[in-house]
């Protein structure tokens, strides 16, 4: 049971205050966790209130004192179940007004409930901020129907009489709530990389973050199937090299995450990833989370992260310079497998660096991890479609290593050997070295809380499909895109969307260089403090002032996600019309392997949001205006604009007016 504590209106009714507190206590106390005076006072004080404005309701109401929220690690201080809808109650004991952070607060706390609770999906979520000693607001309930209501406010003397306007206001419903069914319900909340990583860091298990939709190939499913490869090379003393594909959004790297900072950190597992960003934001995150107080206690946090989560190349590189040592690491997690290096790019020297590579990094990953005297696990997670830099040597190089070194087996999905594109396949038929598991193969898309359809919408997009592309839309009742002409209408939009405490940013390809004429050029100066500062901070991405590139954004992700399209990838003869910008001119792209890099730039922008995406296309340069831009087209941007309405995106207008109950019903 989530809630520390379950009463029907007359238990609590029949209870004194001080019974319900020490009840409290006693299940803070069986969760190990220290109880000060103050909270014990503000239990009390919450079940007076609650006693007095519950006098006369009906029996079958319910409360929930203390409900978990497991995704935000934080708990409702009440739940109140009544035949018709969920009020979720925050109390600020004490408090004088009602602040804008406290409201964001219990609006996320509804949203929370909405998104991940299925016994949330035919009534209306109410969150109500109870600020005690707020002079008495003015009670103007709005319409209510499915989905969350905006935050009500009441003070101390008035929460009764709220509760009976909004059961009134609500009306019988065609099918009672019942509140034991809704205890029973399923609480799957699916956590954001970072939520879930500072979740797991803290040794609570993968299990307890299930995928939205358990009846599909699923998160949990991976997860075993990855644990089970671990225990038989660890049982026969082999070496395994375990490939967990995935559509983008799918978990891989929660998957890879589990394994690291799960049961196997006894092993010293590390996360490798040539992703910069991303091992920034991580360490960061878990650093913070650690230390939140800062000084030498933040220091040392930081130091704990670098073990857990490396740099692929420096890995490499160390290792191959000490070519006798034996690595700490006995299972180790490669991040976008498929990205990485061949042996021409492995050992190619640059400007910043001197390659102490010999041949490619699938290659000197088997290598090194075969130093093991016994077993030895790389777990590789290998995306699609994700590939945005010149020398990644795909699957087949994985395969090339694996099938030259017979100290080593694999294991994965058959879609490995199913890939269009050879660079993308294992090997080109079966081989005596791989074993198949469908389960390593995770193909329902988490990272869209609510629209499982938005992949496949972005794939017909990016294939330059319109009827397939509004087909989709069209099935699933729309798809969570949506079209801008105007930058500030951009900004409107997001802010507009980001109810509670989401998270919104702006982002865009590297190669879209004259956004900067648009009054958008500023790149994110510190990729950490982007993704994890709050407003008013203005390094935040909240400040929609700079925006993240593909490189900065792959492997994270946003709740509403502002892309600006750029002049890279623009509609000509009624196909996809890749660019690059030199000079003071833009140029086709003709290299097959460029022309897909830069398709699959607008695939990880396109994948960036948990909820919605708000796509600006600006309005260009007019021909015929004396200050034209060729450089910015507004015929060829507005051929951008009309083909994703044709998709199905809507104007951003649309979505704004409806009302903010209007919420979508989450998919469970």
């Amino acid at each position: 049971m989530r809630a520390w504590l379950s009463l029907s209106v007359p238990e609590l009714l029949a209870m004194a205050p001080e019974e319900v507190a020490a009840r409290l206590a006693f299940a803070q106390a069986a969760r190990h966790a220290t109880l000060e005076p103050a909270q014990r006072h503000a239990w009390e004080a919450g079940a007076r209130l609650l006693r007095a404005a519950l006098s006369g309701v009906p029996a079958g109401w319910r409360v929930l004192s203390e409900y978990d929220l497991l995704r935000l690690e934080r708990r409702v201080d009440a739940v109140l179940l009544t035949d018709r809808a969920i009020l979720v109650l925050e109390f600020k004991h004490g408090a004088r007004g009602f602040a804008a952070a406290d409201l964001r607060q219990a609006e996320d706390y509804a949203l929370d409930l909405l998104d991940f609770h299925a016994g949330c999906r035919a009534h209306p979520v109410v969150p109500v901020l109870v600020a005690t000693q707020a002079p008495a607001p003015r009670l103007e309930p709005p319409l209510f129907w499915h989905g969350v209501a905006p935050v009500l406010r009441a003070n101390g003397e008035g929460l009764g009489a709220l509760i009976e306007e909004v059961h009134r206001a609500v009306g019988p419903p065609a099918r009672p709530l019942d509140p034991l069914a809704w205890e029973r319900a399923p609480y799957r909340p699916v956590p954001t990389v970072l939520e879930a990583a500072t979740l797991l860091w803290r040794r609570n298990s993968v299990q307890e973050i299930a995928a939205a939709r358990a009846d599909a190939p699923n998160l949990t499913r991976t997860t075993e199937a990855i644990a089970r490869a671990i225990a038989a090379a660890q049982r026969e003393g082999t070496r395994s090299v375990v490939f967990v594909t995935g559509i983008p959004g799918a978990g891989k790297t929660l998957c890879g995450l589990n394994v690291v900072f799960g049961a196997l950190r006894a092993h010293g597992a590390a996360f490798l990833t040539g992703n910069v960003p991303l091992v920034a934001v991580l360490r960061e995150a878990l650093a913070r989370d650690a230390a939140p107080e800062g000084g030498r206690a933040l220091a040392a946090a930081r130091a704990r992260t670098r073990g857990a989560l490396q740099n692929v190349h420096r890995f490499l590189e160390h290792h191959v310079l000490h070519a006798g040592q034996v690595p700490a690491e006995r299972v180790i997690v490669f991040d976008e497998a498929q990205r990485a290096w061949d042996a021409r790019q492995a050992t190619r020297d640059t400007q910043r660096r001197v390659s102490r590579l010999t041949t490619s990094e699938a290659a000197h990953t088997l290598e090194i991890m075969g130093r093991h005297g016994g077993w030895a696990v790389i777990v590789a997670l290998i995306g699609s479609g994700q590939e945005i830099n010149t020398g990644e040597a795909g699957l087949i190089e994985w395969g090339r290593a694996i099938a030259a070194d017979p100290r080593w087996r694999a294991m994965a999905a058959p879609r490995v050997l199913e890939a269009a594109e050879p660079a993308q396949r294992l090997a080109d038929g079966p081989v005596p070295w791989l074993t198949l598991d469908p389960d390593l193969d995770l193909a329902v898309p988490m990272r869209q809380v609510r629209d499982a359809a938005a992949a496949s919408w972005v794939e017909a997009v990016l294939d330059g499909d319109a009827p397939a592309a509004r087909a989709i839309a069209g099935r699933h009742g729309g798809v969570p895109f949506f079209l801008v002409r105007d930058l500030e209408a951009l900004r409107a939009a997001l802010r507009g969307l980001c109810r509670g405490l989401r998270r919104a940013g702006l982002v865009a390809s590297a190669g879209a260089r004259r956004l900067r004429a648009e009054g958008l050029g500023v790149q994110v100066p510190e990729i950490a403090d982007w993704f994890l500062k709050r407003w008013p901070d203005i390094r935040s991405s909240e400040a929609l002032e700079t925006f993240a590139t593909e490189y900065d954004c792959q492997g994270l992700e946003l709740d509403v996600v502002g892309l600006a399209w750029g002049g890279d990838f623009l509609r000509e003869g009624g196909a996809w019309l890749p660019r690059r910008f030199a000079g003071d001119h833009w140029q086709v792209v003709r290299n097959a392997e460029e022309r897909r890099f830069i398709r699959n730039t607008y695939r990880v922008l396109l994948t960036r949001a948990r909820y919605e995406t708000v796509i600006w296309v600006p309005r260009g340069s007019r021909r015929g205006d004396p200050w034209h831009d060729t450089t910015r087209d507004a015929d060829a941007l507005d051929a951008v604009a009309a083909f994703l309405l044709a998709c199905g995106a809507r104007p951003a207008d649309a979505v704004l007016k409806a009302p903010p109950a209007a919420e979508a019903p989450a998919l469970l």
